[in-house]
């Protein structure tokens, strides 16, 4: 392309700015080849004419498309050039948070002064065996590459981490040696890893100071060297130190501190044990207080001075040693406090004899006070002839202590070093190391002196070495690809390096003046002028004759010389030396002993490997010591390095401070621009860009240019060919692009290029779609306007017409008004005029009418008048008369009464008339005779049974008397007894009033019943209401959304979390024991290969399983049964009931005993019923009661039998409504089916309560017919005993005939009033027992009622329950009973059966033979043997044999055609048979030697999942096994009647079966581990990267991404996996696991298990990928995830959780897919992505890229929306999902409906030595 093509309009450009470096800018117009000014559109708007000149302004350097900003390696870049990359970093930096980026081989780490959460374990898994590259930059990306390349191509690795102060070295190289301590663990239990990452804390706080560019700066060099063997595990490490800055310990810049160790210790000053160091406040000492700050804001020296201690105790420093150590840095502290006065004369000096701080620092160090403070103040001179002793000045006395003090810090941290080299040291032999160098970057200040200098000279060593192997690696890539290249011309920094250090070098020139006696600065910088003033590299300033200028391989340093030969020298006095020499404390002394630095040979020297030594030689004596200059001895340390890192692999980590505030996350350009120039990015930059700097595979570059292509293009197969026909078409130049064999190299600025070709044929296609489109949506638009105007037409007509024809309606409907109104009128005119005349006729007709009427009235008052009078007269004349008549009447009456009077009296006084008086009186008389004589006949005969009575009573009673004073005689004590006529009375009035009683209780019962049922109704009513309202409530949840719909099944999903918490940390712990046990049996390796002893050593059975099983809390049998029962009870019945069921359950296993209790006190009372009974029916006289008695107790247990069966139908109802509830709460149903069964929960209870209130009745009614039984039998003895009263009222008339029969009714008498006294007796215990009986039940009921009162609808739905369950369980409680006493009865004649078979055997079998018979019948005979009971019988010795065919030498192929699951059928008979014989060491053993080698075959094949599989089946249906024939009722409700005949008769296995259950949750662990194993390189090949959609998925480019490097060039790099292959495996899985009979519930686990592990790897790779985080991944992610589910539905096994393991990826793939620009975008991110955390969102937004220009990034505002919306959610700070996280397991109890005696053993297995036992 021409530079006119380029540099168009519209393009991109950078031009160089003063504040921000670089500043980006478009053309606006073409610029032409001679143009002077380029036309610039800055970003603010304004324009900008800028100067190009051939010299002065180039042109401005072009900036990417935006597709390849923000990259995640430099060298993608295709414009390679400083603003480039500055641009690119500070766009990671800021806008995504992204700290790493790759540079080629380079990491690029900027510091973000904030903790990040990206250091977790799980990220170091997620990062452990990727590819560079695969992954996201990060530290441990690099450290992972060196730990793969040393195990593959056996070579050592180092990881150099440079940059300047602040820049965070210290922390990488920490994180660096973390990543290699987790991944590379030591084998053992050494804790090699533990010591290597304790070093950390000891080094900062003896070797780190605060600066002002950083608070935790290292001002020393490390070199650490980790140790591995042969299997790349951990055995040892190594320290090697440079240039500890010793004069930080006596002089601080302001706002910095001294080294950290200083202020820990004033720190902890008030705690006992450092109470003798005498230490205050680090403000009081000068070498701790010249920085006028001693704080750090959040950090607190004293916990930090815990933390150094514990570090030193882990690595083996002793409490005696580190107490030394802290003395000698306080006696540094009280040195520096020692003050030196001096004299008047200037020429000396002296210190005081009362200085505290010189006794202290004496005392701390154990030596002479005199000695040290004479030595301090004076120097010894050795002359040939003399010796003299010469005082020195203030100043040089002030050095000279000073200096002591920086010599005593170096000794100890020397010796500190040492001893930490010791404690990592091993004496096992290294196979390789990986180096960590964490080191000085370059440096240069206002002020540069000998420290700076020496740090520069190591950078331009490592720049040396830097640019040799990126340019070594630049050329093996283009022979590995065949590509002609020619030499690149890089900066070679060697000039430099000779300038240093050649002969006559800077440092040469250093060490010649330091020798001269009176060398001074000056001198010295006067012979660099003259020697090297012509080299390139050096400099003298202008104004300035003490110093010079280095040019660096980054930058021009001015070093001042003042203090160069001071600190070269390093001096000590010999005098202060030899003082400290002599101390009395051994440490002190061992400090500066000659040969302290002298280090033991190591097994490392003696291999052919460098050899690994501290950085400082060992000195031979005083005088070399001291000849020895610091830069002699620096640069010897520096070669020795380089030696290393020549010898090995390097990794570089170069380290940017983002400014110098040390605020997070601010970038300053300025800043960041000179460390890239210092550290040697812009170097890899520079040669990457002189060569082919963009490389593209083949398929990557034809899936993403294929637009560019045309179709004859595409018809081609050869995709290589294709892509060299395009590039020969696109660009003519040749030497822009190399073919290689598997690659495209491409010139910088190419890919720009094609990517502007791409760019431009999507915008000229958009172009073509648009404009079709708009004609479309335009025709489209017409048709719409010409349908519209001939609607409008129609709708118009249609109104002028219907307007028209509403005219003609109204015109003719005004007529018709006008008719109407006009007829109205004159209706109205004619009927006013009509009722005018009408009214006149009326009043002129009335009047003549009344004229008339008054005429008529007159004549009739005159008529009536006329009648009165006349009337009045003829009465009046009446009365008259009728008086007249009257009174002659009655004269004539009285004369008639006279005469009739007189002549009576006459007739009375005659005889006739008496006779005819006495003419009836006789009849009545005779009638009266006869009724007399008949009253005197009954008289008589009452008086004679009253006599006969009489004289029974008298026998009786004299009877009585005589028997009276015999049981007084009888009776010592003299009891009075009263007589049985009292006690009959007594008796009769106790009855009497018990009757009463019932009649009360009755009466209340009644009442309460009334009550009861009152209150019945009531509830029934409320649960109408109560259902209406659930109802309602359902209709308003099935239209809420989805979560609310999740807060009905709250309390489920917390019970749930609950179990399986409990259930995790129960196998976690089973997962620590098998490591632990994993962990013993290696060392038992290790010890029995390193100590060999001959022969077989048996292990002994208390040393099984049982016994490693010993770190468990030990239980009986029956805790163990109950626990074991109890859970396996929770398994069938599912989370939400067991949780009731469990508690109902416990409570009735606790009150069983007084129900018991309760059962045989109500047995007893039945007991006296029916002898009360069986007494009435004794008697002569009540058969017919008998009979009734009889019948009543036919029907009774007839009653019985039909409440047992209506009994077992409610338990069925129970087990269903049970079963409904458990598939509620594992199915996690929606609200319909939550509906569905609460309403079965409803009706099932309904059914129970009308079962309840029948069998209620039905009781009643028994107990009414026993009543009325012995009512009868009462009133039979009521009539009795009133025949007796009756016979007493008689015995006045006793007649002498009936007396002689009076012994016979005293006999008679007698026993009716004995038996009737029992009677009495009877009834009234039987009534007080009715009594009892009612009150108890009425108490109940009272309290029932009370509950039911204070419950709500729910409680009280799941009370009734609870008390339905508390009945069905009394009656099994009375049914079992009957069960066991058949079961022992059986029990005893089978038992006593089998002796006396046994025994027969035993004789048969000594008749024969002595000797063991030999087994000739073979079990593959498939016909059922019929008294074969499922029991195999071995001998002792063939146990061995038995476990080796059946365990050891095992294969699933072997047995695949038989019964799943035979192995564990075959040992269980065996085991029942050594139960059957009662031989517990036969089970002890059998069992014992099961268990290990099941252990020992899982152990050998710890990979094989068919293996894994094949056992764990076994071993789970052995465990069943166990339950279901252990004789445990809770585990035989679904055999039949022929396996609860096989169940174990003499052992409870309960403890094997929790073993057994321990085992087998070892064994789904390996199983989900060896499968997780296997799926892992396939889950993001598959799920990520391959196209399940075809051409769905762009490509972008991806620089260094699957660099050669670290991939496996033997195997030829990774294979790629497809999502079919990952389905395959899966079906494979499954079909293993179920072809061995595993249970379904386990598969269903399991395969939930690998769901979560594809969703953890899945997420955790699109958290920490760039290159996936787009659209097209996130669609085909989402179709791959389909497509698993479609699998899932396949085989049944999406319910279960299965499906909600996938939801966080699943959420993930639907984040990328959806928008993400407005605010409505973020509240739809917000609901939808509930399964991610908001670290994980925001991660995904930050990592999206668009693959095309035309979709938008995701703005920083967005993400800060985001985040707002989700800053209240409380979640986990975790970015990673942990790939090491294990569901807890459950075991449902499966029982088998094979029955024992089917099972045939197949000839093959060769198990003729087993018996088949035959009854």
């Amino acid at each position: 392309m021409s530079v006119t093509e380029l540099y168009s309009k519209y393009t991109r450009v950078w031009i160089p700015d003063p504040d921000e470096v670089w500043r980006a800018a478009e053309i606006i117009k073409d610029y032409k080849e001679g143009d002077s000014v380029l036309h610039l559109r800055l970003e603010d708007e304004s324009t900008l004419e800028y100067s190009i000149g051939p010299k002065d302004n180039p042109l401005p350097f072009l900036r990417n498309p935006d597709i390849l900003v923000g990259e995640n390696d430099l060298t993608a870049l295709s414009y390679l050039h400083e603003p480039a990359v500055l641009h690119n970093l500070k766009v990671r930096f800021l806008e995504s948070n992204h700290i790493y980026t790759y540079c080629g081989i380079v990491l690029v780490a900027i510091n973000p002064y904030e903790q990040l959460h990206i250091y977790g374990e799980e990220v170091i898994n997620a990062y452990s065996g990727q590819n560079m590259g695969d992954m996201d930059p990060h530290i441990f990306a690099v450290a992972e590459e060196a730990y793969k390349q040393m195990a593959r191509d056996e070579k050592n690795q180092s990881i150099i981490v440079s940059g300047e102060s602040g820049a965070g070295k210290t922390v990488s190289a920490k994180y660096a040696m973390r990543f290699f301590a987790t991944v590379g663990g030591s084998a053992n239990d050494t804790s090699v890893e533990e010591k290597v990452l304790a070093s950390s804390p000891i080094m900062e706080a003896i070797g780190n100071a605060k600066t002002t560019r950083n608070d935790n700066s290292s001002r020393f060099g490390k070199y650490i060297e980790i140790g591995f063997d042969r299997r790349y595990h951990i055995i040892g490490a190594n320290m090697r130190t440079y240039l500890l800055e010793k004069s930080r310990v006596v002089f601080q810049a302001e706002e910095e501190r001294n080294y950290h160790i200083f202020y820990q210790l004033c720190a902890s000053s008030s705690l006992p044990e450092f109470k003798d160091l005498t230490l205050t406040s680090a403000e009081e000492f000068t070498y701790t207080s010249l920085g006028e700050n001693i704080f750090i804001e959040g950090v607190n020296d004293a916990e930090d001075l815990v933390k150094t201690r514990e570090a030193l105790t882990m690595l083996g420093v002793k409490e005696s040693h580190q107490m030394s150590i802290f003395k000698i840095i306080a006696s540094i502290l009280h040195l520096g406090n020692v003050g030196i006065v001096s004299e008047r004369d200037g020429e000396s000096c002296h210190i005081s004899r009362d200085d505290t701080h010189l006794n202290h620092f004496c005392r701390l160090l154990g030596i002479e006070q005199e000695q040290m403070e004479h030595w301090l103040c004076r120097r010894k001179l050795v002359t040939t002839a003399e010796t003299y002793v010469k005082n020195m000045p203030h100043a040089q006395a002030v050095n000279a202590r000073d200096a002591l003090a920086k010599h005593i810090y170096a000794h100890l941290f020397d010796w500190i070093v040492e001893h930490i080299n010791k404690a990592l040291h091993t004496s096992s032999k290294q196979h390789s190391f990986i180096g960590v160098l964490d080191i000085y970057g370059f440096e240069t200040f206002e002020i540069n002196s000998f420290e700076q200098f020496c740090i520069n000279y190591a950078n331009e060593k490592l720049q040396q070495q830097f640019n040799s192997h990126v340019f070594k690696l630049e050329q093996e890539e283009y022979m590995k690809e065949q590509i002609p290249w020619t030499l690149i011309d890089f900066y070679d920094n060697q000039p430099c390096i000779d300038l240093i250090e050649a002969k006559l070098g800077i440092l040469d020139l250093l060490d010649e003046e330091c020798k001269v006696p009176k060398g001074t600065d000056q001198n010295w910088a006067q012979k660099l002028y003259s020697k090297h003033s012509s080299s390139e590299h050096f400099e003298k300033p202008r104004m300035s004759n003490t110093s010079f200028i280095v040019v660096h391989f980054a930058d021009k340093v001015e070093y001042q010389c003042d203090g160069f030969l001071e600190k070269n020298r390093d001096t000590v006095y010999e005098e202060q030396i030899n003082i400290l020499k002599a101390s009395k404390f051994q440490l002190v002394a061992d400090l500066f002993h000659d040969g302290k630095d002298i280090a033991p040979p190591s097994a490392a020297s003696k291999t052919n490997r460098i050899n690994v030594r501290a950085a400082k030689p060992a000195p031979k004596g005083h005088n070399r010591e001291h000849r020895k200059s610091v830069g002699t001895q620096f640069r010897n340390s520096l070669h020795l390095l380089m030696e290393t890192l020549n010898a090995t692999t390097p990794h570089y980590v170069r380290c940017i401070k983002p400014n110098d505030y040390k605020e997070s996350f601010v970038f300053d350009s300025r800043r960041a621009v000179q460390q890239l120039r210092a550290c040697g990015v812009l170097e890899t930059i520079r040669i990457s860009a002189a060569g082919y700097p963009s490389r593209w595979t083949y398929p990557d570059f034809f899936s993403r240019y294929r637009v560019l292509m045309t179709k004859k293009d595409m018809t081609i197969g050869d995709k290589k060919q294709v892509c060299k026909n395009l590039l020969e078409t696109l660009i003519k130049d040749p030497d822009k692009f190399q073919f290689g064999k598997t690659k495209i190299f491409f010139r910088a600025g190419q890919v720009a290029y094609l990517e502007k070709l791409r760019a431009d044929k999507f915008r000229y296609a958009c172009i073509k779609i648009q404009k079709t489109v708009r004609g479309w949506l335009q025709r489209i638009r017409y048709r719409k306007i010409r349908k519209s105007a001939i609607t409008l037409q129609r709708y118009g007509r249609g109104y002028l017409a219907r307007r028209h024809a509403e005219m003609l309606r109204l015109t003719r409907a005004t007529l018709i008004c006008q008719k109407q109104y006009r007829m109205v009128q004159v209706r109205r005119e004619y009927l006013r005029i009509r009722r005018a005349v009408i009214t006149i006729q009326a009043f002129a007709r009335g009047m003549f009418i009344r004229r008339l009427y008054q005429e008529f009235l007159l004549h009739h008052k005159a008529i009536v008048i006329q009648k009165t009078v006349r009337g009045w007269l003829v009465r009046k004349k009446y009365l008259h008369a009728r008086n007249a008549a009257i009174v002659i009447q009655c004269f004539y009456r009285r004369v008639r009464a006279k005469r009739q009077l007189k002549q009576l009296k006459i007739e009375a006084r005659s005889a006739q008339h008496l006779k005819n008086l006495n003419v009836g009186m006789e009849n009545k008389i005779v009638q009266l005779q006869k009724k007399m004589d008949n009253q005197s006949k009954e008289y008589k005969t009452q008086n004679e049974q009253l006599a006969v009575a009489n004289t029974a009573l008298e026998s009786e009673v004299n009877k009585l008397h005589k028997e009276l004073e015999t049981l007084r005689i009888r009776q010592a004590a003299g009891t009075p007894v009263t007589s049985l006529q009292e006690e009959l009375e007594k008796l009769r009035a106790e009855l009497q009033e018990a009757h009463t009683q019932r009649k009360q209780i009755e009466e209340e019962f009644s009442n309460e019943k009334q009550g009861l049922e009152q209150r019945v109704e009531e509830l029934e009513k409320e649960n109408t209401l109560l259902k209406k309202e659930k109802e309602e409530m359902n209709h308003k949840i099935q239209s809420s959304t989805q979560g609310q719909a999740g807060d009905v099944s709250q309390k489920e999903s917390h019970l749930q979390v609950e179990l399986d918490e409990e259930r995790q940390r129960y196998q976690n712990l089973l997962k620590e024991y098998s490591r632990l046990e994993q962990r013993y049996e290696n060392l038992q390796e290790d010890m029995s290969s390193m100590k060999f002893h001959p022969g077989h050593r048996r292990i002994p059975s208390n040393q099984s399983s049982l016994g490693s099983d010993s770190n468990y809390p030990s239980i009986s049998l029956s805790e163990a049964g109950d626990t074991d029962d109890t859970i396996q009870q929770v398994e069938e019945m599912g989370i939400e009931k067991a949780a009731m069921d469990l508690s109902v359950f416990m409570k009735l296993q606790k009150r069983v005993r007084e129900l018991e209790q309760e059962r045989k006190r109500l047995q007893t009372n039945l007991d006296k019923v029916e002898e009360l009974s069986k007494h009435k029916g004794s008697e002569p006289k009540s058969s017919t009661s008998e009979e009734d008695i009889n019948a009543d107790l036919a029907y009774n247990s007839l009653k019985r039998q039909e409440l047992e069966t209506e009994n077992k139908k409610l338990k069925n109802d129970l087990n269903e409504l049970r079963k409904a509830v458990a598939d509620r709460a594992s199915e996690n149903s929606s609200s319909n089916e939550l509906q569905d069964g609460y309403n079965l929960l409803l009706s099932q209870l309904k059914e129970a309560n009308e079962e309840l209130d029948v069998r209620k009745e039905e009781v009643l009614m028994l107990k009414t017919q026993i009543v009325n039984s012995t009512r009868q039998s009462e009133n039979i003895n009521h009539i009795n005993s009133n025949d007796v009263s009756e016979w007493t009222s008689n015995k006045k008339s006793v007649d002498g005939e009936d007396i002689v029969d009076a012994p016979d009714s005293k006999k008679l008498l007698e026993a009716q009033l004995q038996t009737q006294s029992r009677q009495h007796k009877d009834e009234l215990v039987a009534l007080h027992t009715q009594i009892e009986l009612l009150k108890d039940n009425l108490e109940k009921k009272q309290d029932m009622l009370n509950h039911f009162s204070t419950l709500s609808p729910d409680a009280l739905v799941e009370f009734s329950v609870q008390q339905e369950i508390t009945r069905l369980t009394n009656e099994n409680l009375d049914l079992k009973e009957l069960v066991e006493k058949l079961e022992k009865n059986e029990r005893k004649l089978k038992k006593q059966l089998r002796i006396y078979m046994k025994k027969v055997q035993e004789l048969e079998v000594s008749q024969a033979t002595k000797s063991r018979p030999e087994l000739t019948r073979q079990f593959t005979v498939q016909r059922k043997e019929k008294d074969f009971e499922g029991m195999l019988e071995f001998y002792k010795e063939d146990e061995a044999l038995l476990v080796k065919t059946l365990i050891t030498d095992m294969k699933p192929n072997v047995v695949s055609a038989t019964v799943p699951c035979l192995p564990a059928y075959i040992l269980f008979m065996c085991i029942r048979h050594a139960d059957y014989i009662n031989d517990d060491q036969k089970v002890h053993s059998l069992l014992t030697a099961t268990i290990n080698a099941i252990k020992k075959v899982l152990k050998k094949n710890n990979d094989d999942f068919e293996m894994t599989s094949f056992w764990l089946a076994n071993t789970s249906r052995l465990l069943h096994c166990l339950k279901q024939y252990s004789g445990d009722e809770a585990f035989m409700t679904q055999n039949s009647a022929k396996q609860n005949e096989h169940c174990l008769k003499n052992f409870d296995l309960a403890e094997y079966r929790q073993v057994l259950s321990d085992l087998s949750i070892q064994i789904y662990q390996q199983l989900a581990r060896v499968a997780e194993g296997i799926m892992q390189p396939m889950i993001v090949s598959a799920m990520l990267e391959s196209e399940s959609i075809p051409s769905l998925a762009g490509v972008k480019p991806m620089g260094y991404r699957n660099r050669s490097s670290s991939m496996d060039c033997e195997s030829g790099g990774p294979t790629g996996y497809t999502l079919q292959a990952l389905i395959r495996q899966l079906g494979q899985f499954y079909t293993t696991m179920a072809d061995h009979g595993l249970d379904p519930e386990i598969c269903q686990q399991v395969i939930r298990q690998l769901f979560y592990s594809i969703n953890a790897v899945t997420l955790n790779n699109l958290l920490l990928r760039k290159d996936v985080c787009s659209w097209s991944t996130g669609m085909q992610l989402r179709y791959n995830i389909s497509q698993l589910e479609e699998w899932l539905r396949g085989k049944n096994l999406h319910h279960g959780g299965t499906v909600a393991t996938m939801e966080p990826v699943i959420q993930a793939a639907q984040l990328l897919q959806v928008k993400k620009k407005t605010s409505q975008d973020a509240e739809a991110i917000c609901s939808l992505c509930t399964a991610l955390s908001l670290q994980q969102i925001v991660k995904i937004l930050n990592l999206y890229t668009p693959l095309n220009e035309f979709e938008e990034r995701v703005t920083v505002s967005f993400i800060r929306d985001i985040q707002n919306r989700l800053q209240d959610r409380i979640e986990n700070n975790q970015l990673l999902v942990d790939t090491k996280y294990t569901f807890p397991v459950l075991f449902p109890y499966t029982p088998s409906a094979l029955s024992l005696e089917t099972i045939h053993i197949p000839a093959s297995l060769s198990l003729d030595f087993l018996t088949r036992e035959i009854f």
